[in-house]
């Protein structure tokens, strides 16, 4: 290898701000039976740990792109990256395989396809008829990795005070939550009736407001009555 093994193993330990003890007591709770010696004499060189253990090392202080590290050979999708970019190429694609929407649906779960019934509403039906989650009348539908795993329930979008975003007969996931932030899409149930509406909330008081400036925000007068049932997934 074209870099000192011994010495980025010491570099990267000491990012972590682990001793050679502590080091070694990590590797033996990951089934390396080895002691702060013989982490010494990987450092220094005298020794060299073997496959198993050399993954396990990489593994434990997070050294994601071996073959760069190690021997100046990133792969070809990182290479100009420094290391604070290589990592966030990994966090992304962590996100994009937590999402479930590529898994590949010719291997087994857990990353295969994965097949959930979720409830879907009509906000349409529901006009009038109290907090939407606790109506009996709602479509089981099954869904597979088109739909996000963070998602609890769909509705069926009425109207179109949400265009261009949303648009009318559209079934939207929502991620149930009971905070949004200001600026947040999701659905509400206010004075009986439920909302899918983007938040405004100011020091002007709270408003649900229609993408379509066409339609005028719903006041909220009393900001205790309005509760919060979910976020849109984009």
């Amino acid at each position: 290898m074209v870099n000192n093994l011994g010495d980025t193993i010491c570099s990267f330990r000491k990012k972590k701000d682990l001793s050679q003890r502590e080091f070694a007591a990590l590797l033996d709770k990951r089934g390396v039976k080895v002691t702060n010696q013989a982490v010494s004499k990987w450092e220094s060189g005298a020794s060299l740990p073997n496959a198993v253990q050399f993954l396990i090392i990489c593994d434990i202080l997070d050294i994601i792109d071996i073959s760069g590290i190690f021997n100046n050979r990133s792969y070809d999708f990182l290479d100009g990256l420094s290391e604070e970019g290589r990592k966030r190429v990994y966090e992304y694609a962590d996100m994009v395989r937590d999402s479930g929407l590529y898994d590949d649906p010719n291997l087994p779960p857990p990353r295969g396809t994965k097949i959930r019934t979720l409830p879907v509403y009509d906000l349409d039906a529901a006009i009038g008829k109290g907090r939407l989650l606790d109506l009996p009348d709602y479509i089981p539908t099954k869904v597979g990795n088109e739909v996000p795993l963070s998602a609890n329930f769909g509705i069926i979008i009425s109207g179109d005070s949400m265009e261009p975003d949303y648009h009318n007969g559209q079934v939207v996931w929502i991620q149930q939550q009971a905070k949004l932030e200001h600026g947040d899409v999701g659905v509400f149930t206010y004075e009986g009736n439920t909302y899918f509406k983007r938040l405004r909330d100011r020091v002007g008081g709270t408003r649900l407001q229609s993408i379509d400036s066409n339609y005028p925000d719903i006041i909220i007068t009393d900001p205790e009555a309005i509760i919060t049932l979910g976020k849109v997934i984009e």
